[in-house]
């Protein structure tokens, strides 16, 4: 690449289906307040859509190097963490709790973060994301179960 670095830092994939529509927006807000640049894949409206679409599309950015970590947001957040969490490196953390989201990263080397729409308010969501993104993964005992993920 002759020298080409890809600059990611403070890049974040987002993406929802048509019930966590509304909340992205708010999160989108969020994250531009706090100096992130963001890529949304959709959905862009309230009409019916596959939620798998979405997940691969930010699992996508996130596994290839596009960006640093990804959102994303369903009924119940369940649906597209299962989709995520196809994808080689990448690890969705389903979140409904400020604590959670920030073990999933401590713990886990979560990179993408599910948020359930119709199980938290905005505030909640908002609260969950912020632990999210100040989290950092603490290593140690935690990368030899990490590394354990991939190994089945």
């Amino acid at each position: 690449m002759g020298g080409y670095i890809r600059h990611v830092e403070k890049t974040i994939a987002i993406g929802s289906d048509h019930a966590g529509f509304e909340l992205k927006k708010r999160v989108k807000e969020r994250l531009n307040e706090i100096g992130w640049r963001c890529t949304d894949f959709g959905t862009n409206g309230l009409e019916s859509m596959d939620y798998p679409d979405p997940a691969h599309a930010v699992a996508h950015a996130v596994e290839s190097g596009e960006v640093l970590l990804g959102v994303l947001i369903c009924g119940s957040g369940n649906g597209v963490s299962m989709a995520a969490n196809r994808h080689k490196k990448v690890r969705c953390a389903l979140a409904w709790a400020p604590e959670v989201a920030a073990l999933g990263r401590k713990h886990n080397d979560a990179n993408i973060l599910a948020l359930p729409a119709r199980f938290v308010s905005t505030d909640q969501a908002l609260a969950i994301l912020d632990a999210f993104i100040a989290a950092e993964f603490e290593g140690g005992r935690h990368q030899r179960r990490v590394e354990k993920i991939e190994g089945c």
